[in-house]
């Protein structure tokens, strides 16, 4: 079966979304309330394709509208991919509920914000779940299914299903808490790096080489829990016991990071943050991850 897909926001997720079904043999249309959005959607898509050696077939199935109503129309799976705005994307749902078909699941791709919170106004939630995938969508793997208190077992299943079928890796959340699981992981690892800069324990290029020449170089194929269970629960619960008093445990953005926007280190966009970012280290350094996730793909799709 090759359902409909709709796509509400044709940014830096929206177009990649697009592709990933469009290259599964799905038809997608595409929709950005920003018409220089719209425009650059096509050739977007068609850059990611030659960049992947790709012909340019996939297009074909990609249409791209002016209007929410007529995206959405005769759609089996919306997904709503606008920017992290809580107010927005109530009210695209809201809207989305009326214009889209009845039995249509309505998704959303944040990021962070409980799934719960973005459909409140939608009348039947028993349809409505996140899809979080991963920037760049077409090369990572992962799309998080979240179910809320009130999504229907059908729908998490018939989306877990059409996102294996177009090559994803999809888990599913079983409880709708902010950052879901994947962010949570993330920046509970950030919130450590950071207050180890803070504390003057190492310099930011120390905590980011140790990452990367220590576990980050096993992670891909050695989870956390994992690894708990391969060195053994007792040794895990000992290394605890000593490491966990002193991890830092904030509830708030580390004030570090209010001293660098003050001084207007704002990470690539101003060329410093933690570290400095002339143009030239940007550039090999998007290109670095780029070239390693496209290596990944490769690898797992058979090419």
């Amino acid at each position: 079966m090759a359902e409909r897909i709709a796509i509400l926001g044709g940014g830096l997720m929206g177009h990649g979304i697009a592709q990933v079904f469009a290259c599964a043999g799905h038809d997608v249309r595409i929709t950005d309330p920003v018409a220089e959005a719209r425009a650059g959607i096509l050739a977007r898509i068609k850059a990611n394709l030659d960049d992947l050696g790709r012909d340019s077939g996939p297009l074909a199935r990609v249409e791209v509208v002016e209007t929410l109503q007529a995206c959405v129309s005769g759609a089996d799976l919306v997904i709503e991919a606008a920017p992290e705005n809580l107010e927005l994307k109530q009210q695209i749902f809201a809207d989305v509920e009326h214009a889209a078909p009845p039995a249509a699941i309505l998704a959303s791709n944040t990021s962070v914000i409980p799934i719960g919170l973005i459909t409140s106004r939608v009348t039947n939630k028993t349809r409505t779940l996140g899809t979080h995938w991963w920037n760049p969508p077409y090369l990572v793997p992962l799309v998080e299914v979240i179910r809320t208190a009130d999504t229907s077992d059908d729908a998490v299943t018939a989306t877990l299903d059409l996102l294996r079928r177009v090559g994803k890796a999809p888990v599913e959340v079983r409880k709708d808490v902010p950052g879901f699981v994947g962010n949570r992981l993330q920046h509970a690892l950030w919130r450590e790096a950071i207050a180890l800069v803070a504390d003057g324990v190492c310099d930011a290029k120390t905590v980011d080489d140790v990452v990367k020449s220590s576990f980050g170089a096993r992670l891909a194929v050695l989870g956390p829990i994992e690894n708990a269970d391969l060195v053994g629960i007792d040794l895990t619960r000992a290394i605890h016991s000593y490491v966990f008093p002193a991890l830092d445990r904030a509830t708030d953005p580390s004030p570090y990071l209010d001293k660098l926007i003050g001084e207007g280190r704002l990470g690539f966009k101003s060329g410093r943050g933690f570290r400095e970012w002339p143009p030239e280290a940007q550039v090999a350094l998007r290109r670095k991850v780029t070239d390693h996730l496209k290596a990944s793909f490769r690898a797992t799709d058979g090419e």
